[in-house]
């Protein structure tokens, strides 16, 4: 273990001003996924700063009639409360589909978005990987790359983001507010959150250094059924080969990208009257195979038609 040094938050603003001042400084949370990778000296923070004690957790209802969850909520807060469970289904799906309980009863809203990819390149520190090391090659391009992304994937990275909660809220539209070291507080589609690898997959979201996620905020529940739908190899204790998340007339695929993947096309489909099968072969157009994991491909086709049929039965009462 590197030496660091660690200090608990008093509130917000300070956090950011001294996350921002530090260079190597993390946050941390419920630290589910950053103590693992600090065990493994892939992440090497210079400065721990401890925000799990901000008073950032509550679940809200908005005057738009949405919720707005605090990103200290952990996992399983949200996907126990009535609300979520009641308006927004698949989010408490998507979640209860994650990690087990006990990382839900750890781990919290912001850092189930900020965690990092499951590639056995990105935690075996003897093989390369750009993300990991910038410039070093990407070890999975010719290797096992059986979970490997099918949209959006570059030359330098073709990693997955692991987040099933986030495929849901990419689902439902979900906004994220964040607070900047500057005390400038913004908010923006969750879909803008990640990044796509491109020439630099090392640098994963759109947030600027020592900016603080504070809140998830959900519009109003959209009509119609909602459902997610996740394949893994085994039932338990295992990464998704690929999900899907249905909110209304919204679709999102999780396993397929750096990013939750926010099925554009098939929506597009099924708005000008096309079938659900017809709608996703629309979306795969876009979709591409290393080898490997050209079997996604396939199983995408059969996973989301049958999603959808769901949502709209549901949806009609049956």
């Amino acid at each position: 273990m590197r030496p660091f040094t660690y200090e608990r938050a008093l509130d917000a603003a300070s956090a950011v001003r001294v996350a921002a001042e530090t260079p190597g400084a993390k946050f941390i949370a419920g630290g589910t996924n950053l103590l693992d990778l600090m065990k493994l000296e892939i992440e090497q923070p210079a400065r721990l700063i401890d925000i799990g004690k901000l008073p950032m957790a509550a679940i809200e209802d908005t005057p738009e009639g949405g919720l707005r969850i605090g990103s200290m909520a952990t996992n399983s807060h949200v996907a126990a409360d009535a609300r979520v469970r009641s308006r927004y289904a698949v989010l408490t799906q998507a979640i209860v589909a994650g990690g087990s309980g006990q990382l839900r009863n750890k781990a919290t809203t912001g850092g189930n978005l900020l965690q990092r990819t499951r590639c056995a390149y990105f935690y075996d520190t003897t093989k390369p990987c750009n993300k990991r090391q910038p410039g070093s090659g990407c070890g999975a391009l010719e290797g096992l790359n059986r979970n490997s992304a099918i949209f959006g994937a570059s030359h330098a990275c073709i990693a997955t983001h692991p987040s099933d909660m986030a495929v849901a809220l990419a689902a439902l539209d979900a906004r994220v507010e964040t607070l900047s070291p500057s005390g400038k507080v913004r908010a923006f589609p969750i879909i803008e959150l990640h990044r796509l690898p491109g020439e630099t997959p090392d640098v994963e979201t759109h947030l600027i250094p020592g900016e603080l996620i504070t809140a998830v905020v959900l519009p109003p529940p959209p009509p119609g059924g909602q459902i997610y739908r996740k394949v893994r190899d085994r039932a338990s204790y295992s990464a998704g080969l690929a999900s899907v998340a249905v909110a209304g007339r919204n679709v999102a695929l999780g396993a397929v990208a750096h990013k939750p993947w926010r099925a554009v096309e098939a929506e597009g489909a099924l708005e000008s009257g096309g079938s659900p099968a017809e709608a996703i072969a629309a979306e795969l157009k876009g979709a591409s195979d290393n080898g490997r994991n050209g079997f996604k491909i396939n199983l995408v086709s059969r996973l989301v038609p049958v999603a959808i049929e769901a949502a709209r039965q549901q949806g009609n009462g049956a």
